[in-house]
């Protein structure tokens, strides 16, 4: 169970609290980190929500999403699949627009 239970701060600012997003910076020697492009994000609650689809795909590692500016980077084992990448945004309620240039 991670610390944090809720996706808002005391002081009221969002957070996600998800365990995937507190090992973000923690990217080992083979692990791919790719970014993407998400839409419709537009605060805390959002990253929270699809950090938390993505980080359970198979093999991801860490999920950092950006609501500010709709990038979501992700470190795997391997490369992920589109397609997963894209069911897990579509779950969390958001569109997936492709990797980021």
């Amino acid at each position: 169970m991670t610390e944090n239970s809720s996706c808002c701060t005391p002081e009221g600012s969002c957070h996600s609290g998800s365990a995937a997003e507190a090992q973000a910076g923690e990217v080992q020697a083979n692990e791919v980190t790719t970014t993407y492009k998400v839409s419709g994000m537009t605060c805390g609650h959002c990253e929270g929500a699809v950090s938390s689809e993505i980080s359970e795909i198979p093999g991801v590692r860490s999920v950092k999403a950006e609501a500010t500016t709709g990038l979501v980077t992700v470190v795997s084992a391997a490369p992920l699949d589109e397609e997963a990448v894209r069911a897990a945004v579509d779950e969390a309620g958001y569109e997936l627009a492709g990797q980021a240039a």
